[in-house]
């Protein structure tokens, strides 16, 4: 796949109803894997170093993104507090498998630094 193509507008909505989607169904399950969680990236990273300021720009504050409506920095605070470290550390994390667990905390922790920086760019 091109990694440099551009996500139609169907995509992007197809993506974000995607990750609400393993948002809610987190909730339910006993086990998450890496695979599960409802990365901030239209394309799915498969290691923490695939989590980019780039990537999560791109998704969080997409010109496509269905949540037009809220401003920029609405949308960026909601994903700091989904991603910050004392949530989800203690509330995600612990239903980690022990060989996922130190992957899953540094793709998060890249997550909840990039969204920070972001924060400190939109208006």
């Amino acid at each position: 796949m091109n990694r440099n193509r551009i996500f139609t507008r169907d995509e992007v909505h197809h993506i974000v109803a995607e990750n609400e989607q393993r948002r809610s169904k987190l909730l339910t399950l006993d086990v998450i894997r890496w695979c599960d969680l409802p990365w901030p990236m239209l394309r799915k990273p498969e290691t923490p170093e695939d989590i980019t300021l780039g990537g999560i720009d791109g998704y969080v504050r997409n010109p496509y993104h269905p949540e037009q409506g809220r401003s920029e920095r609405d949308r960026v605070k909601d994903h700091i507090k989904y991603w910050h470290p004392d949530r989800f550390e203690t509330k995600l994390l612990p239903r980690v498998p022990e060989e996922e667990q130190e992957m899953v905390k540094t793709g998060a922790g890249i997550v909840a630094r990039t969204l920070n920086e972001l924060m400190s760019s939109v208006g």
